[in-house]
């Protein structure tokens, strides 16, 4: 998946990162753990050894993403680099 696909019921944002090794995988974590205590946003995680899966809900449940929404995914992209 390389976009983040914006679904439906209940919103979400959702996107798969894979990679080479479970060091790498663990890698990201890491950062991605850095980034979200930073902003105090949080998202829901899945993962295996070479994958994480993200998926992200706005903060309340009847609202729409936001500007500060689409800057965190845009960050969670820039951990690859």
């Amino acid at each position: 998946m390389d976009k983040w696909e914006k679904r439906g019921r209940p919103l979400r944002l959702e996107k798969r990162f894979e990679f080479q090794s479970y060091e790498k995988t663990r890698d990201f974590l890491d950062c991605l753990g850095e980034l979200s205590e930073a902003v105090d946003r949080f998202p829901d995680i899945s993962f295996g050894k070479t994958y994480v899966n993200i998926t992200l809900r706005p903060d309340a449940d009847d609202a729409e993403f936001n500007d500060l929404d689409y800057k965190f995914v845009d960050d969670i992209d820039g951990l690859l680099n």
